[in-house]
């Protein structure tokens, strides 16, 4: 169906506006011949590196067995691929954790600039546009890849600050794009405009009739589709209610040392309702590509959920044999891996609406750092670890590599989306020995 006859179509139905977005994505509605498959990407980041020698299996290849930080993926085995040996070779401007984030999905140097980076290395913004953007765009370009908003930036407890600590996704050079940490800023995005969040109105009220009025209009399997959506965004909109009933939803911005950030106690509940807001907007098909970032690099993040009341980027330059520190760094990384996977859990147990499998069928989720290890500020061995389908590789196993320059495994996810004139990314020369081969 054209998108004039599809206007048409909805206008003649009395649709309004704010019922637009939990219709958009409905095969019966944009009026698809056929169920097309809709391949996806999502990047997760979490800061300050890992702990190798519980992270990286000792085995390479299909026989491999998790360590104790990726336990938690146990269920996804058979769809995991865990790239060793992936390295940032990019140097230039800032320190290695400003080029770490900056520099980790836009694989270029950081732009001169007066931002004071540790051992007095000055450095601006990015100088080129991130890998998720540059795939946002190509899918953008093609009538049959574009979605409304193309790609979406979560966050959970990403301060209230900008600079290249804070900031991995880039729409050009010096351009910046701030990931949104606020559930209630998220869902209002997409699913409607709201006057403030102390007085949330629900959203389902007031597009409930619009709904039941073309309900009739759909498909068995849009109907259900139609009805997940619809029960999930009222659970979210109950959430943040609860929430804020309990107390700020939202980080307290820190009043002191601005290297310092104080996390809200509620980061566990924040980041699971992000999640659940993530999954249900690509199941309307809102966009194909969306990253999920965890704090910032140098981040000190207090979590004390995890029964840990130091910040995690203190804790990440205490020396190996300080056991204590290593037990709680093991505890936060195996949080984050939890995370991840209640991500891949929560796209496996939903149908993709084509009508094939499930999405995680469809997407490749990749788990990333900007650090390999926090108390060395190495930017060799960067954790990646995938997840998923969609993209062609050939998972449930691990790859090692020899420093390979991680412009060369962006460029290969870009290809495996269908971004084949991709020749380069970032800076040329770490391009040099072309894709990476995962198939």
């Amino acid at each position: 169906m054209k998108a004039l006859n599809r206007r048409q179509f909805l206008r003649d139905l009395g649709i309004s506006a704010t019922a637009l977005p939990f219709l958009a994505g409905l095969p019966s509605i944009s009026g698809a011949p056929a169920p097309q498959k809709r391949q996806r990407l999502i990047i997760m980041f979490s800061p300050n590196g890992t702990v190798p020698g519980e992270f990286w299996p000792e085995q390479e290849g299909a026989g491999f067995e998790f360590k104790s930080i990726l336990k938690p993926l146990e269920a996804f085995k058979e769809k995991t691929l865990i790239l060793h040996g992936i390295a940032n070779k990019v140097r230039g401007d800032g320190d290695s954790h400003m080029r770490g984030m900056s520099c980790l999905l836009t694989c270029d140097e950081l732009l001169k600039g007066n931002i004071m980076g540790g051992g007095g290395n000055p450095a601006g913004w990015a100088s080129n546009i991130s890998i998720d953007q540059e795939i946002k765009n190509f899918l953008q370009s093609r009538a049959e890849t574009r979605t409304r908003f193309g790609s979406l930036e979560f966050g959970v407890a990403v301060p209230d600050r900008a600079d290249p600590w804070t900031r991995m996704s880039y729409a050009g050079g010096n351009q910046p794009i701030a990931p949104v940490d606020d559930p209630h800023q998220m869902l209002g995005k997409l699913y409607g405009q709201m006057k403030d969040k102390e007085s949330l109105v629900s959203i389902l009220d007031d597009v409930r009739d619009d709904l039941k009025r073309v309900s009739s209009k759909l498909s068995a399997r849009d109907k259900a589709l139609l009805d997940q959506h619809m029960t999930l965004v009222r659970s979210l909109e109950q959430d943040l209610e609860n929430a804020d009933k309990q107390g700020k939803l939202a980080h307290p911005v820190p009043q002191i040392d601005p290297s310092i950030e104080l996390v809200n106690d509620n980061t566990p509940e924040i980041s699971r309702v992000q999640i659940d807001l993530l999954v249900n907007s690509l199941a309307n098909d809102m966009a194909r590509v969306a990253t999920l970032q965890y704090m910032r690099s140098v981040g000190m993040a207090q979590m004390r959920w995890l029964g840990i009341e130091e910040g995690h980027h203190s804790l990440s330059h205490d020396p190996d044999d300080n056991k204590d520190s290593y037990a709680k760094l093991m505890k936060i990384n195996t949080w984050f891996a939890g995370e991840f996977a209640y991500l891949a859990k929560r796209l496996s147990e939903t149908p993709e609406p084509t009508g094939d499998g499930n999405m995680l069928d469809n997407t490749l989720l990749v788990w990333t750092n900007e650090l390999g290890k926090g108390n060395s500020h190495t930017l060799d061995n960067i954790p990646y670890v995938m997840v998923g389908g969609g993209a062609g590789f050939k998972m449930g196993r691990t790859l090692k590599f020899d420093k390979a320059a991680h412009n060369r495994l962006w460029m290969t996810v870009a290809h495996s989306m269908g971004h084949t004139g991709l020749k380069t990314f970032g800076k040329a020369e770490l391009c040099d020995g072309g894709l990476l081969d995962l198939a």
